[in-house]
Order: structure tokens, then C-alpha cells, then sequence
């Protein structure tokens, strides 16, 4: 299977637990690796023939700075689904970073990685 990859897409999201997160917001990063077949599209020059990472960057920034939820998990959950509705996309790698997490020690990042298919 071929990989498609789109790293570190930036949003402002208000996501976690802690009212201050739900108010202030906070700027999440997105990895995503696309899992397909290129070979149809590469052999034909079509971009018709593959996923339009352009597309799948403006949703997935869609889904971070949209419906606040309380969990890293869950924004990786959904926005591992909005990739698998693309046509062609069999597997999705998502890894959602947190650097500003509200941890009390010092810290580089806090990452959920998941990797979703289709049934």
C-alpha cells in the first residue's frame, strides 16, 4: 500500500477536560498518513485518481477548530474517520499532538497516535 502523508497541520481547537482549555483554546498539530494505491493515478497523471490531500488538510483543520471534545482520543477518532470517507483511502495512520497540554512538569509534546481502516 502506498502512503500519502500530511505533517504538522496546525489548528486552534478547544479541546479537554479543563474549563480553561474549553475557553481559552489551545493550538493542536495533526500528522496523517494516507493509506492507497497511487499506481492509477500516477499512471494516468489524474489527480481524480487519488485523494486530494488539499481536501483532506481543510477537514481535518475543520474537525480540530470544530465540536470541542474532552479527549485527544476522540479528535484522533474523528478525524481518522473523516479520512477514511475519501474514496481510495483504505487506512489512515493519525497522530494528534498537544504541546500545550497543561501538564505541571516540564514536557516536549503529548501525542494519541491511531491507526483506523476500513471494515
Amino acid at each position: 500500500m502506498d502512503r500519502v502523508a500530511l505533517r504538522g497541520l496546525k489548528a486552534r481547537g478547544h479541546h479537554g477536560v479543563f474549563p480553561k482549555e474549553r475557553e481559552d483554546g489551545q493550538t493542536f498539530l495533526v500528522d496523517i498518513v494516507l493509506g492507497l494505491d497511487t499506481r492509477p493515478a500516477a499512471a494516468d497523471d489524474d489527480l481524480a485518481k487519488t485523494v486530494h490531500y488539499g481536501i483532506v488538510a481543510e477537514e481535518v483543520v475543520a474537525v480540530v477548530e470544530g465540536e470541542p471534545v474532552n479527549l485527544v482520543e476522540t479528535l484522533a477518532e474523528r478525524i481518522a474517520q473523516v479520512c477514511l470517507k475519501h474514496e481510495g483511502v483504505e487506512e489512515v495512520e493519525v497522530c494528534v499532538h498537544k504541546p500545550d497540554a497543561p501538564i505541571t512538569v516540564p514536557f516536549d509534546d503529548v501525542t494519541v497516535t491511531i491507526i483506523r481502516s476500513r471494515v
